[in-house]
Parts: structure tokens; sequence; C-alpha cells
């Protein structure tokens, strides 16, 4: 189904102001780049300024730096003479007007005949249950929750007002999730820690998990991340939590309100991570660590030890030619040697002879 808005509703909804005629409608969002007539555009990042003067999109979303100093509301911004909204923070304005323009199918309440939804599961009002999804017992289901097909939701899990389950998700028992969650498509949640014991003969002895996970409120979880279950205590996910894609959630980990983690980053057992921290792309946490509040952990980082100042902290070499890289990769084998030499160097500053004069 179409959707169609005017400039107008947009402006108000956004609170920007509008340079433009606020009859104008648009039916879709698009790149600067890419936008035609009817579609709305955003500019946020300058290294697309450039794309303005060709821009054909019926109206742009950008901010005051981008206008020129005339006050005429007819002026042209780099050569393009559609309409503006105009506000601090174009990236967030374009995020909130997406969901207008959202295509993903409405949900319609109802439990399908293929479901299975035990007599003992409790199910709020306005609830849409998928084909062949299953509701163990004793399990509580909000209001106005959406489980797609194939979802499980184990013995005594609870799922708050809002929450939404894509197709094929595993929870299993014990688990509790907030209000206006968002799991995306082949997530587990709950399933054991990795706990095992030596057993002194070679083998391994199970630990079993008899923890749960607590997820807070407004939180998303991306296609098929693994969120495990404690061990004894509560696996726990604070309010407000972004995960991408294929993340890894060890047990008895806490991660705390409105932090990020990135595709493939993975946290071990029993680490904390703090409050409004983010996890670039394959960064890695060891377990039993603590990192603090407002920390960011580059792209393919390991985090050996705890953190306790915010800042930006990366162990990752950056890209170079292989050639450059394969020359670094023997010097790094070399520091010891030439930090010994070094010290000597230090202790006898005027010394020449074979004991320090040695080729790096």
């Amino acid at each position: 189904m179409s959707k169609d808005f005017s400039l107008g509703e947009i402006a108000a909804f956004l609170n920007a102001e509008l340079r433009g005629d606020p009859q104008t409608r648009v039916s879709g969002l698009n790149t600067l780049q890419n936008a035609g007539s009817g579609e709305l555009a955003f500019l946020a990042n300058e290294k697309y300024v450039s794309q303005l003067p060709s821009s054909s999109a019926e109206a742009i979303i950008l901010s005051a730096k981008h206008l020129s100093s005339s006050s005429n509301a007819n002026a042209t911004i780099g050569g393009y003479s559609g309409a503006l909204l105009i506000l601090d923070n174009p990236y967030l304005g374009y995020a909130q007007i997406s969901k207008w323009f959202d295509p993903a199918p409405q949900t319609v309440a109802g439990i399908h005949a293929s479901a299975v939804v035990d007599s003992r599961a409790k199910v709020g009002v306005n609830v849409a249950i998928g084909p062949n999804a299953v509701v163990e017992a004793d399990a509580v289901i909000g209001d106005n929750v959406y489980l797609g097909a194939g979802c499980y939701i184990g013995a005594r899990s609870q799922l708050g007002e809002g929450t939404r389950i894509s197709a094929n998700v595993s929870i299993y028992h014990d688990v509790s999730i907030g209000c206006k969650v968002t799991v995306h498509s082949g997530t587990v949640i709950g399933a054991d820690g990795f706990g095992f014991a030596p057993d002194g003969s070679g083998n391994w002895q199970k630990i079993y998990q008899i923890g749960g996970v607590l997820i807070g409120d407004n939180v998303e979880i991306g296609a098929c991340t693994t969120i495990d279950r404690g061990a004894l205590a509560d696996t726990q996910i604070g309010n407000g939590v972004i995960i991408d894609n294929h993340v890894q959630i060890a047990h008895n980990v806490i991660i705390g309100d409105n932090s990020a983690l990135a595709a493939f980053s993975a946290i071990a057992g029993s680490t904390t991570l703090g409050r409004n921290c983010i996890l670039a792309g394959d960064a890695g946490l060891v377990g039993h660590i603590e990192v603090c509040d407002n920390v960011q952990v580059m792209a393919r980082t390991l985090v050996t030890k705890s953190i306790a100042k915010p800042g930006a902290y990366s162990s990752s070499m950056p890209m170079m030619k292989t050639s450059d890289w394969r020359k670094n990769a023997v010097r790094i084998t070399q520091l010891d040697s030439i930090a010994r030499r070094l010290r000597v160097l230090e202790k006898k500053p005027y010394l020449i002879g074979p004991e320090v004069d040695k080729p790096i």
C-alpha cells in the first residue's frame, strides 16, 4: 500500500522549518542521488553535498549550515531549487520520519490455527501469533505482541506489551523481555551458556545453567544473535540497548542501558559492559572484566582487561599494503630485543661498538 503525506504534515511532526509549499505531497524516501519527483531525501554527511545540485528530490531534510545567507524562501541551495525541511539534526529527522514510509505488512490480531498455545499460558489482548508458533506453559504474552511464524516461547517466559518477535526466533524458558522490544529472525535467547568443568580424566562435566535472561524495554536485537542464559544469576540486557546481527552474548553478561553492539561483536561470560557503550564490528571482550560507561571499542579490538576510564579504545592494526604489514609484523617480533638494546643505550648514551651497533 502506497503512503502519501504533505510536507506540512511532515514539517509539523519533525518540528522543522519548511521552505516550500506545505501542500506538496511525498510518497517515499530515497537518497539525494536517487530521489525523484514525489520523494523525500536528506543531507547529513558533508561528503554528499556535491550531490545537491543534481538532486531531483521533491524535498530535502538538511541543516541550517547548508543554507545560503539569503533570506529569500525560494533561494536555491547549491543549485537545488526544491522544498527544504530545516533541522539541527537531519539524520535524526530522517530516522524519525522513516517509520511513516515503512512498507512492512501490518499485523492482524489472532492466533493461527496451526499455532500451539498451552492452556496455562496467558495471552493478552490484540496479540498476533503466526503459523506453527509454540507458546509453552505459564508463558505470559503481553498486549499487542506479535509472534511470527515458527516462533518458540518457552515455559514461564514473559513478553512485554508491544514486543515484536519475528519468524523462527527461539526463546527458551525463564526469559523475561520488556515492552516494545524487537527481535529479528533466527535469534536464540536463553540457550545454555558455555559452562563445563574438567573432570580430571580428560572429559568435561556439564554445568547446568539455571539462571535466566532479563531484557529491558525498547531493545532491538538483530537476526541470528545469541544471548545465553545465566549459570546462576541472570544474563541482563538494559533498556534501549541495540544489538546487531550475529552477536554473541555469553552467560551472566550485564549490558548497561543504551549501549550498541555491532555485527560479530562478542562478550564472554560474566563481563559487565556499562551504559552508552559502543562495540564496533567484530570487537571482543574477554570474560570476568568490567567496562565503564561511555566507552567505544573500535572494530576488531580485543579487550583483555577492565576499562575504568571513558573513551575510545583500539587494539587493531590500521589497514595498509600487505607488504608493509608483513614488515611491521616482523618488527613486532623484535620489540623485546629492541627494548633491551635501547635500555643499554639509555645507560650509556655514547657507547659505540658491537654491543649496541647491530642492525635492527
